[in-house]
């Protein structure tokens, strides 16, 4: 569909190309007369604070401004019509889009740097300074993990984790799922995680079907399981395209998750850690143990009122994506593989966990206060309080 844009008007016709901001500067179509610009991008920004990514239509920069003007006029006479006044590009647009490296999480840019052994960060001369809070949090994110010391060095397992060029809490379970023998499958879920977001499709016309599709997909314990099962069942069609089509499912974007298993599988051997399959296909604990090795600061509680959650350390109240298979669910733990906000705090890829599990693998970082619901303790009734008692005794 996107290389129509390249082909030949028709005689009698006109082209009408609806573009991102991609078209500022990074391809050239001939024959454009006219830009429509409204002065306006979509943009990721990160919250180190609250550790939520969010996705916001905001102004464009004055230099996006004009390199969108650009695209007009290039092989012959053209116009741009700006869909914003002068006072608004003087004074509400900046002179230069934000760097990336000052609105993204820098945990894997850390990482990254500490293994090439650059230790000294604060001195480190970026092209373009980070935001201090990003950096202070990769720096506590890592060492929470466990790739970091007291000193801010690399540690052994540090070392292994800057092999994978993933995100540090992928590749946190990765190494963390040799300890529960499942790391085939921990490296499956991985590679799936990595192209989640345009893996599912649902045409207008289609809707009830590939709902159906979908939901014969779901597996009990979250997202993550669920994503599991779709890789096994397309490895057993031996990568089938018309399974896929059959079940609503991007093609393209599995053939892409399979390129980045294989990739984690090559560097599983550099860093020594043996690809074994879950001896017992029915008990998936090891493997949500394995993944919550790597996500237990992505935990969440569900609220007294039901419809909503709240995050461990932050208490932030987050709500579960209308896309994940356990909205209806809605499990008293889970842990998250993303927060992001748009219309409002979404956890998305969803997986039910223990309590238990949190102390098992982060004693660190969690102690049994921050797994206690303080509220429920305060206004539980007598008759409950006195059912719970019994249970805890028994």
């Amino acid at each position: 569909m996107q290389s129509r844009i390249f082909e030949e008007t028709p005689q009698g016709a006109r082209k009408v190309i609806l573009a991102t901001n991609i078209a500022e500067t990074s391809i050239t179509v001939d024959g454009v007369s006219y830009v429509i610009d409204p002065g306006f991008n979509k943009q990721k920004s990160f919250n180190p604070r609250t550790g939520m990514e969010a996705l916001t239509v905001t102004p464009c920069s004055r230099a996006s401004a004009t390199q969108r003007a650009g695209r007009a006029g290039r092989t012959g006479p053209g116009k741009c019509f700006r869909l914003f006044t002068q006072w608004a590009f003087y004074n509400e647009m900046d002179e230069n889009t934000t760097p990336e490296i000052q609105r993204v999480n820098l945990a894997n840019v850390v990482l990254l740097l500490k293994s090439l052994g650059i230790n000294d960060l604060v001195n480190f001369d970026f092209l373009d300074p980070p935001v201090e809070d990003t950096m202070i949090r990769a720096l506590s994110q890592l060492y929470a993990l466990g790739a970091l010391n007291d000193r801010a060095e690399l540690t052994k397992l540090g070392r292994r984790m800057a092999e994978f060029p993933m995100d540090p809490c992928l590749s946190k379970a990765i190494v963390a799922a040799e300890q529960f023998q499942c790391t085939e499958e921990v490296v499956s879920i991985c590679a799936m995680l990595s192209e989640q977001s345009s893996l599912l499709y649902r045409p207008k016309d289609k809707k009830v079907l590939a709902d159906t599709a979908h939901q014969n997909l779901v597996q009990p314990g979250g997202d993550h399981m669920t994503l599991l099962n779709i890789w096994n069942q397309w490895v057993e069609t031996d990568y089938s395209i018309q399974w896929c089509y059959e079940n609503f499912i991007q093609h393209r974007t599995m053939e892409r998750a399979r390129n980045v298993r294989d990739q984690l599988v090559q560097l599983l051997d550099r860093v020594e850690v043996p690809l074994i399959s879950n001896p017992n296909p029915n008990d998936i604990i090891p493997i949500q143990k394995a993944i919550t090795s790597g996500f237990f600061f992505n935990a969440a509680r569900l609220s007294k009122s039901g419809d909503s959650y709240r995050t461990l350390k932050q208490s932030q109240t987050v709500y579960i994506h209308p896309s994940s298979s356990m909205l209806e669910t809605k499990p008293r733990w889970v842990i998250y593989y993303e927060l992001v906000l748009t219309s409002k705090e979404y956890m998305r890829q969803v997986m039910e966990i223990q309590s238990p599990w949190l102390l098992e693998v982060a004693p660190h970082y969690y102690k049994q206060a921050d797994l206690d619901n303080l509220d429920d303790k305060k206004k539980m009734p007598k008759k409950q309080k006195q059912y719970r008692a019994d249970v805890a005794t028994q």
